[in-house]
């Protein structure tokens, strides 16, 4: 398996309630479709402009993917690319960073410089 990163975009608000839990069960487009949506790194700045645009108070949280185990499936999504989907909570021990997400002057995500991936 893979120990490449691969990224949430999550509300602090969010991520706040995640964090006092324990657990992520997910956003509410997750809990609708049935598993948290992830993106790799080559992905996440897509995700961002296509599902939250203009949207403030994110954070980019970066999971280690062998740490899911076999809950963790990439399936074929947005424009026939394979994305990771989990089918399962997401363990607050999977993450290895949570970074401010802000956005820039022209509307559109400020990522870090380097995204492992």
């Amino acid at each position: 398996m893979s120990h490449t990163p691969i990224y949430k975009i999550v509300d602090v608000a969010a991520w706040q309630a995640a964090e006092a839990a324990g657990v992520f069960t997910g956003a509410a487009v997750d809990v609708q479709d049935g598993f948290i949506h992830f993106s790799s790194a080559a992905q996440v700045a897509e995700t961002a402009a296509k599902h939250f645009a203009g949207q403030s108070h994110l954070l980019l949280v970066a999971v280690r993917p062998e740490a899911l185990g076999e809950a963790l499936r990439w399936e074929v999504s947005r424009g026939g690319a394979r994305f990771p989907h989990l089918y399962a909570s997401l363990p607050l021990s999977a993450v290895s960073a949570v970074t401010p997400l802000p956005l820039g002057s022209d509307g559109r995500h400020i990522f870090p410089v380097e995204l492992d991936g």
